[in-house]
């Protein structure tokens, strides 16, 4: 293929939406290839930290046409979930290009032009599904600079045995803050902090729970909103795993303390706490900068989506792009959903053109 062809569609990203996507553009007929910023299959979860086990992770949802193999539980997430990514790959023969870093996508009279740092590719529509893995976000809070220890995001978490012997503060209130204590507490000393008083969930989280929140976060994002987690309005829960982090006493919160020393940190009333490490398990932000030329963003903030199901991954500013593993998508169930919808509005999308 020259790169001066069109193609009908074009995939960024072959994390769970990606494939999703590619999986059902394959069967629609739709010409199109995925373009992977990593060197080898399996999305995120080839970067995650060694330590997380399948019997750790909460659930990867089947791809379409292709049932999770059975995990025994000590399996390192991030081999075996890229083995099944892979094997998924090659089964259904997706068109995926790699390694390719996307750096801007811009119109060029009624055509989207995809752009690296060597290639073009000129595509009708963009199903864009880069996640939020490349994207981790730090608040910034005085005198981080002065900090002498050591200070860690989710991205760069290297498994618990690193932190044995020193004092850990984990600074955040979502599901990983929640699993790095557990895993830290009974082997060293922890402190936790969190803006917000965090809220658990007491009920158990089955289907209508799931439906519900997942419906939440999609009302945000078409409001035009920057999307939130799932885990934001379901509420967190300990696994069994975590119970003797608890019996420790490692979910007792602080609010967030004023400013970082160079040993430790200092709240508003003056109280001080030493500690050798920060885990910033504050969460990550959509990567869409590559998307800006596009202008595809909301007064409100967030890349605003349609609202109805057919329109749901559908940027209301640009109806070529479909947002996957975005808001209400970024779940693993949420992604193989979107990438359906997404493969429906491309298809859709080509039909009015033609």
């Amino acid at each position: 293929m020259a790169d001066l062809d069109v193609l009908d569609s074009v995939v960024i990203g072959a994390g769970q939406a990606g494939l999703s996507s590619s999986y059902h553009l394959t069967r629609r007929g739709i010409d199109h290839v995925v373009l992977d910023a990593d060197d080898a299959p399996g999305g995120a979860w080839q970067h995650r930290w060694d330590a997380l086990t399948m019997a750790d992770v909460h659930r990867v949802a089947d791809l379409p046409d292709a049932p999770v193999p059975p995990a025994v539980g000590p399996e390192r997430a991030n081999e075996f979930v890229p083995a099944y990514f892979a094997a998924y790959e090659r089964a259904h023969d997706l068109p995926v290009v790699r390694p390719v870093r996307v750096e801007h996508v811009r119109d060029d009279d009624g055509l989207l032009v995809v752009e690296t740092d060597d290639r073009t590719w000129r595509t009708r529509t963009l199903v864009n599904a880069t996640g939020t893995w490349r994207r981790p976000f730090v608040p910034r809070y005085p005198g981080m600079e002065v900090f002498a220890g050591e200070q860690l995001h989710t991205v760069d978490y290297p498994g618990p045995e690193h932190f044995r012997g020193k004092r850990v503060l984990v600074v955040g209130g979502g599901a990983s803050a929640v699993q790095f204590l557990g895993a830290l507490r009974p082997i060293t000393d922890t402190l936790w902090v969190t803006r917000r008083e965090p809220v658990w969930r007491t009920g158990e989280f089955d289907p209508e729970a799931g439906r519900e929140a997942v419906a939440m976060v999609a009302e945000r994002v078409r409001q035009g909103l920057p999307p939130r987690s799932v885990v934001s309005v379901t509420g967190l829960m300990l696994r069994p795993q975590e119970a003797e982090a608890e019996r420790l006493g490692a979910y007792h919160r602080l609010p967030m303390f004023e400013h970082v020393e160079r040993d430790g940190v200092r709240w508003a009333d003056g109280h001080f706490e030493p500690v050798d490490v920060i885990l910033w398990a504050t969460g990550f932000r959509p990567d869409v900068e590559h998307l800006a030329p596009l202008h595809l963003r909301s007064p409100r903030g967030g890349i605003q989506l349609g609202d109805t199901l057919d329109t749901s991954v559908t940027a209301v500013a640009d109806p070529r792009v479909q947002m996957v593993g975005y808001g209400p998508s970024a779940s693993t169930i949420g992604a193989n959903r979107a990438g359906r919808v997404a493969a429906r509005a491309v298809a859709r999308r080509l039909t009015q053109d033609r």
